[in-house]
């Protein structure tokens, strides 16, 4: 199943490790820990193998792969062995990359885009695209009544004024184009009725949103844990410490405030009510591509005796993320093949905020996850 992947800021840092990945997998020159579509419960016969995969996206910026990559591998993110191994194919990924449209009306940025999409998917005989946003966060969009039509929405984009943010604009574009669209950020991505009725009426699944790699991993499995043992969790603080492009983008505070929102919303869900505190990210140039969390957590047991717990998260964003990317495109193409359309709450495991997800904890998203996919492998078989 030649499948495409298309990334939506296909020259950061996610996007760049996700291109090294899936070329060094292709070629035998690494193993796929982080990869969790290779485990036991989760291969088989629907999914895509690395070798199916065809990379390209969009990017504002023009900086060359292979030198986001040399800064990549001198930040420690990246082995720099790779990148002499897969110049070649680095080179092949380069001249897929187009630049995002930035002229003309929104209706016109997007068929641009839709464009870019259908010529990649007939120049490479591809079987299908999945468009995934690895771009930098948004600020959560401003409501317009356009949003909750599709033909008010059309007829909108039209026009002069700049009705989707970024990332549904791609959603839009992505759909027009009979593609499937994940997004991996917090920003709005599909999450507009009009965009959900564009998917439904291409018959095109979507996922999403914000990928799930460090504190908010931890907390999906800790907040459970005092739930299940009946602990009455009284406040639970966290300081996100983190630098590189995501870092500074999240310095503008709508951008901060939409991705905090994304964080926080787990405890409430999981826990049934939202304890005191809350959860801030600070920008540190230095850290650069790597980031830390220090969480504390005070809660009361039996005859109300005070306890607390801390935890601290050193992770580098760019390899957590980066297998995510990998598994989301090659499980929402396994959807597609399927014929599933619309929102996959079944891949709720793999984010902070899942659309329409049918359960908060790590586990029974795990447990969910893998009846959805053995589902798919029982199709593909028949």
């Amino acid at each position: 199943m030649r499948t495409g992947v298309w990334l939506v800021g296909a020259r950061g840092s996610v996007a760049t490790t996700s291109i090294v990945g899936a070329l060094a997998l292709r070629a035998g020159l690494t193993d796929p820990t982080g990869c969790v579509t290779e485990l036991p419960e989760l291969r088989g016969p629907a999914l895509p193998t690395f070798a199916d995969l065809v990379l390209g996206g969009h990017d504002v910026v023009a900086c060359p792969l292979s030198k986001r990559a040399e800064a990549l591998a001198a930040a420690g993110v990246l082995p720099g062995r790779l990148l002499d191994a897969l110049s070649a194919e680095l080179a092949g990924v380069e001249a897929a990359l187009r630049p995002a449209p930035t002229e003309g009306t929104q209706a016109e940025r997007a068929a641009a885009v839709a464009r870019d999409l259908t010529d990649f998917r007939s120049r490479h005989a591809l079987d299908r695209v999945v468009v995934v946003n690895v771009s930098t966060t948004e600020p959560a969009a401003t409501a317009h009544p356009a949003h909750h039509d599709l033909a008010a929405l059309r007829d909108t984009l039209a026009g002069p004024a700049e009705v989707l943010p970024a990332s549904s604009l791609y959603a839009y574009a992505a759909f027009t184009a009979g593609c499937p669209y994940v997004d991996f950020t917090p920003s709005t991505g599909a999450r507009l009725p009009a965009l959900a009725a564009l998917a439904e009426e291409r018959g095109l699944p979507y996922a999403g949103n914000d990928g799930k790699t460090g504190e908010t991993l931890v907390k999906a499995v800790l907040a459970p844990m005092f739930a299940m043992r009946n602990l009455a969790v009284r406040s639970w603080s966290g300081l996100n410490l983190l630098g590189g492009g995501d870092g500074a983008a999240l310095a503008e505070p709508a951008a901060n405030a939409a991705k905090v929102s994304s964080k926080q919303r787990v405890l409430g869900e999981t826990l049934g009510y939202v304890p005191q505190g809350d959860t801030r990210i600070d920008y540190v140039e230095d850290l650069g591509d790597f980031k830390t969390a220090w969480d504390l957590i005070t809660f009361a047991g039996f005859l109300g005796t005070r306890m607390r717990m801390e935890f601290t998260w050193h992770g580098c964003d760019s390899a957590l993320a980066a297998p995510l990317v990998l598994d989301l495109a090659r499980l929402t193409a396994a959807a597609h093949a399927a014929g599933r359309r619309g929102p996959l709450a079944e891949l709720a495991f793999f984010f902070k905020d899942g659309i329409d997800a049918p359960a908060h904890s790590l586990a029974e998203q795990w447990t969910v996850l893998c009846d959805f996919v053995a589902g798919l492998h029982a199709g593909a078989g028949r």
